[in-house]
């Protein structure tokens, strides 16, 4: 079984997230049987909602629930040396020496607008292993774009 890499605090999301979704369930249930006594359940609108809703409820479940027994957690702080690995803050300059600053952190934590990228990310492969001052380039939908990575921080 592959591990997932994440850190502390996608974690304690994702965990928050399968109580949230698992505190659900009573309420669905309640919905399909308040949904059934109605009769007809061919053209019960409400029925076939919630148990729509059933599905999703429960393969978000199973998802998360795969994720937090596979979950390998990493403290960036415990980290160190210059080179690239997951949770490392890495600052590049693109190709006009404009500084941008990124963590590598797991899928689940990723959001690019806030400077957090996915390990499997096609910017997060191709840091990963990178040593400081190394030069990265990247296929994006844009093009290529290239790299140069100028500080590596475990943050």
């Amino acid at each position: 079984m592959e591990k997932v890499p994440m850190l502390a605090e996608g974690y304690e999301k994702l965990t928050t997230e399968l109580k949230e979704l698992r505190a659900e369930r009573p309420k669905i249930v309640d919905a399909i049987e308040e949904a059934r006594a109605h009769g007809d359940l061919s053209e019960n609108a409400e029925y076939h909602a919630a148990k729509e809703r059933q599905g999703q409820v429960e393969a978000m479940i199973g998802d998360i629930e795969s994720k937090v027994t596979r979950a390998q957690i990493i403290d960036p702080k415990t980290l160190s040396g210059d080179r690239v690995v997951f949770g490392a803050t890495v600052t590049l300059l693109d190709d006009d020496d404009k500084p941008v600053k990124y963590q590598i952190v797991g899928e689940t934590e990723a959001e690019a607008a806030k400077g957090r990228i996915s390990y499997s990310s096609p910017l997060g492969r191709a840091l990963i292993g990178k040593d400081l001052g190394d030069e990265v380039e990247v296929t994006v939908p844009s093009g290529d774009k290239f790299y140069l990575i100028e500080k590596i921080q475990y943050i």
